[in-house]
This record gives structure tokens, C-alpha cells and sequence, in this order.
């Protein structure tokens, strides 16, 4: 089997500078792995791809101006940064972020890659970069450097001690609010990996960030205004925590590739897509609040469910969901069709109790939730998020 000394993943539009550069790696004696020379007709591009960054001692991440976007059709750039990641923590994988002329740090929903020194290309024929590049890939040479040594005459030599380097205490969480929200909790918790209990708290503070209480409910209007600084706020929390897994930010980008557009308005075709890709629909069916995965197993974007599929009442201070909802006249007064129903329902009420109220209530609550998602995609990409 075929080994490479570098996996190179890119968007597609940028492929162009990232075959340039892959040319000189080769004039240097490397051997690159690049789809255009790995991946023929016939194959199956996702199982070739993650073959190939099996087969590779480093993944080289290009990041340009143009974003997240494909590798390869269908298949997501995010989702090789994960396999990178995950390949990382297993194995020592090196991970080597690089950016693409046009653009001079790493993008604020990819800081996580921080974590690792990366190169930046001011031309595609930068040659410090591609010296830096090849240096990264090859990794550390066997040679040591002498300690500085003292000379003192007729002695045996005295190596000197160098000061220990002080420990960088970790980066601070950014904890903003316009609204004088206090995101300690939910940073604890997301630290904690505990993500149900900050799905829960991610609701709590952005009700509370639009001026309502705990067991009201978002409108399109709230959600096409709420403040920005707590928008970042919260999706970078969540962002961080999760390495890039989850977060309203990962969710806008997965929404806006099946064709959803951030407009507030109902496209049930992009809805399904959508569930689809964040496991929100399994089997053609969406799951219940039930069936929500609370960790990292869970496809990308699952979390945190926000305005997708959570809505409910309250029984005995604790949140019930769309499986606990009674779809008959035995259930207390205004229990359907939940947040549909007014103070001058109650005939209308009366009336549409039957067999077909169930299919009824799912039809509406999926047309709200869709338009208030596109709601919330249209403010984070208003915000810059």
C-alpha cells in the first residue's frame, strides 16, 4: 500500500494554488496526496479520501478566503478537519494549518486550529513558506543543541542552567453580552462535556436574552434580532468545546450547503436535507427529543437543538416534548396545538379534535420551526458568525 508524507485537503475553488504547491513539494523529493491524481471514475470519493489520509504521515489544511466549503461533492471540508482531529488525538498525526494568499490569521469559527503553528503563503510561489512547509512535514530533525557553556579556565566546563519557561495560563473564554447575560454556567457546562444540561442552558440564556422567561417561546422577529454579541458569544462556546462539532455556526454552514437560504422562510425540501445531514431525521422520520445523541458520537451540527426540534410544557418543572404531548380532549386546557393556540381558540379548538389533529400540529410546528431557523441563519450570517 501506497504510503504519502502529506495529505492535502482544500475547498475545490482553491484547488488551483493548492496543485502549484503540491508541484514543488514534489520537486523537493516529497510525495503528496492530492485527489485530482488519487481519485478516478467509478470510485467511492469518501471511502478513497479517508484511505488516503490513513495512508499519509501529515494532513496539510489549506484555508483561503473562500471558506469552508467542498473537497470533494458531498463530501464536507469540515468533515476532514474532524477525521484530522480525531486522527490527531489516536495517533500524533501532524496537523499543519495553512492559509492561502488573501487571507493572514486563522478565521475566528476555526480557531481551534490554533492550537497548532501554522504557515502562511503570500504568493503560491512563496519559498520561505514552502521551506516552512516541507520543514513541517519532514518534522524534527535528530539533532540536538548544545546547552550555552561557561568557560572557566583550568575547570571542568560548567554547562549553565537556562530559566524554566513559564507555563501560558489558558486563553480566557470571551464572555459578552449586550444584554448583561452571565455565560459563566453554560461555559462550565460545555467545558464539562455535560451537553444536555447546556443544550437546556442555551435556551435559558437566549430567552432571557430577548426579555422573556424560562418556558416562552422565540418568534421569527426575536430571532432575526437578537443581539450579535451574544450570538458569538454562545456559538463560540459552543464551537470551542465541542473541537468544531457543534454549534449554530456549523449548523448555518450544513443548512446553507443543502440549499436552505437564510430568508426566514419555509423550504421543507432544504428542511429535510437538513435533518438529514444532523441526524434531526432518521429514516425519513424526525426524531423525537428522546432519540437526541448528547455527545460527540452524534453527527455534526446535532447540537444544540435551539429553535430545531425542542419545544414543550412543562410538567412538574420539567420540560415534556413533542412524544409527551397528549392528542386528545383529556389533556389540560391549551395544551394543543401548543404555542399555535390564542386566547380565542377555544371553539376552533373544540372542533379540530380528531383523528387528523396529530398530522395537523406536526405540519404547523415544522413550518415554524423551519422559518425560525432560517430566522436564526439569516441573523448569524447578518452577525458575521
Amino acid at each position: 500500500m501506497e504510503q504519502f508524507d502529506v495529505f492535502l485537503a482544500h475547498n475545490s475553488q482553491d484547488k488551483p494554488q493548492v496543485i502549484e504547491i503540491a508541484r514543488n513539494l514534489k520537486q523537493n523529493g516529497l510525495n503528496p496526496w492530492l485527489d485530482k491524481e488519487q481519485i478516478f471514475a467509478g470510485d467511492n470519493i469518501q471511502k478513497v479520501v479517508f484511505a488516503g489520509i490513513s495512508q499519509s504521515k501529515v494532513g496539510a489544511f489549506f484555508i483561503s478566503q473562500n471558506g469552508l466549503g467542498t473537497f470533494q461533492e458531498h463530501l464536507e471540508l469540515g468533515a476532514i478537519i474532524q477525521f484530522f482531529l480525531k486522527k490527531n488525538k489516536a495517533q500524533n498525526f501532524r496537523v499543519i494549518p495553512v492559509l492561502l494568499p488573501g487571507i493572514n490569521d486563522i478565521p475566528e469559527d476555526l480557531f481551534y486550529l490554533n492550537q497548532w503553528a501554522w504557515i502562511r503563503f503570500k504568493s503560491v510561489n512563496d519559498e520561505e513558506a514552502l521551506e516552512d512547509l516541507i520543514r513541517g512535514i519532514r518534522g524534527r530533525g535528530t539533532e540536538v543543541k548544545a546547552q550555552p557553556r561557561i568557560q572557566i579556565p583550568d575547570t571542568t566546563p560548567i554547562i549553565q542552567p537556562q530559566p524554566p519557561k513559564p507555563i501560558p495560563e489558558p486563553a480566557k473564554d470571551d464572555l459578552s453580552s449586550e444584554k448583561g447575560i452571565d455565560y459563566t454556567k453554560l461555559r462550565d457546562l460545555l467545558a464539562a462535556k455535560n451537553w444536555e444540561e447546556a443544550d437546556m442552558e442555551t435556551y435559558r440564556v437566549m430567552i432571557q436574552a430577548v426579555g422573556k422567561e424560562e418556558g416562552d417561546y422565540f418568534d421569527q422577529d426575536e430571532l432575526l434580532n437578537f443581539p450579535c454579541t451574544d450570538l458569538r458569544t454562545i456559538d463560540r462556546l459552543w464551537v470551542k468545546y465541542s473541537n468544531g462539532h457543534f454549534g449554530f455556526s456549523v449548523q448555518k454552514e450544513i443548512y446553507l450547503s443543502v440549499g436552505g437560504k437564510a430568508d426566514g422562510k419555509y423550504d421543507s425540501e432544504a428542511w429535510k436535507k437538513f435533518g438529514d445531514r444532523v441526524g434531526w431525521r432518521v429514516n425519513n422520520s424526525w426524531i423525537y427529543y428522546s432519540d437526541v445523541t448528547f455527545d460527540t458520537s452524534s453527527p455534526r451540527g446535532h447540537l444544540p437543538l435551539g429553535v430545531g426540534i425542542r419545544f414543550g410544557w412543562r410538567v412538574n418543572n420539567s420540560w415534556i416534548y413533542s412524544n409527551d404531548v397528549t392528542f386528545d380532549t383529556s389533556s389540560p386546557w391549551r395544551h394543543l396545538p401548543l404555542e399555535v393556540l390564542n386566547d380565542n381558540i377555544k371553539s376552533i379548538y373544540q372542533e379540530i379534535i380528531n383523528d387528523n389533529i396529530k398530522s395537523i400540529y406536526q405540519e404547523i410546528m415544522t413550518k415554524r420551526r423551519v422559518g425560525k431557523f432560517s430566522s436564526l441563519a439569516s441573523r448569524l450570517v447578518n452577525c458575521n458568525i
